[in-house]
């Protein structure tokens, strides 16, 4: 559990057959901050995220408990635009000028923010396998380090301890055939949350500001409400049910974006879903779905 640049797995890297691959996006990320108002309260509404899409580049607000709020920008390191272009107060300034208008007003210490916080950068880490000569195993970011986007890094570390319990539980204490276990069920779901993440750097910086995108994500919220138990959005699926595994949740979302897909290609679905003759049609592709099947998350 010595992170993602563990020296445990790099000595791992050193044996037969052992495959790693680390790859840094080519965006970095620097923390800016909305301080609480005057009267301790949230300066804008705390129940959600917000997001500043600009297609190349995003910036984020997440809400903290003393009123605050914590904010991201996600920026190319090189090129156009990007951090090396932000050389000077009045380059900064005239940037977010042009991008994030609104949120200039909201940050009252934004130039010191931006001197005194670093510019970090975002690296994914993938290896396989994750145990050696039935002693060593490897948990956390040491064995899949991602980037923040689905905000999984350190629920996917915690559950990599419960299902490492799971696989002792289910062997009796045999610590050799449990961590072989760990290494089955884990691995594919550590690889998973590292591509969902990025894939949702994508969504995030570049969907959300797309008409067809949110209007996706509006008959998806409908068919989970019609077919709870049939269509559970990929985002549900891997945020609020822990029961599914990473993996499963990717593939179980691949066929959601062909079922999806299918459906909005139909024009009288994409205009009015709720419409009698669309939810006719969204029925008739419903029923003709089976169930969803998940597989355990752990030999439990």
């Amino acid at each position: 559990a010595d992170g993602a640049f563990s020296a445990v797995r790099g000595r791992m890297q050193t044996t037969d057959r052992f495959d790693y691959a680390q790859a840094y996006l080519p965006h970095s990320y620097k923390e800016l901050h909305f301080p609480p108002t005057a009267e301790g309260g949230f300066r804008v509404d705390s129940h959600c995220l917000h997001i500043w899409p600009r297609r190349s580049f995003m910036m984020i607000a997440l809400p903290n408990i003393d009123g605050s709020f914590t904010v991201t920008l996600f920026l190319a390191h090189q090129g156009s635009p990007s951090f090396s272009e932000l050389q000077t107060q009045q380059d900064v300034q005239r940037f977010f000028e042009e991008h994030f208008p609104d949120a200039l007003p909201h940050m009252p210490s934004f130039h010191d923010d931006w001197d005194e916080n670093p510019e970090s950068s975002l690296v994914t880490v993938k290896c396989s396998p994750w145990i050696l000569n039935d002693r060593i195993a490897l948990i956390g970011d040491a064995a899949h380090a991602v980037v923040p986007f689905y905000g999984q890094g350190m629920n996917c570390g915690f559950e990599d301890c419960r299902v490492l319990v799971d696989c002792l539980e289910a062997t009796g204490d045999d610590w050799p055939a449990a961590l072989r276990l760990y290494n089955q069920f884990r691995v594919p779901d550590g690889q998973a949350i590292a591509d969902l993440a990025l894939d949702n750097f994508v969504e995030m910086r570049d969907k959300v500001a797309d008409e067809r995108f949110l209007r996706r994500k509006k008959i998806e919220a409908y068919l989970h409400d019609t077919y709870p138990h049939k269509f559970i959005p990929l985002y549900t699926m891997v945020t609020f049910r822990s029961d599914v595994p990473y993996s499963e949740a990717q593939r179980i979302g691949r066929e959601q974006d062909v079922l999806m897909e299918q459906l909005m290609d139909d024009p009288a679905v994409y205009a009015d879903w709720t419409s009698a003759e669309s939810m006719a049609k969204i029925d008739a592709v419903m029923q003709a779905r089976p169930d969803l099947q998940i597989k355990p998350v752990s030999p439990r």
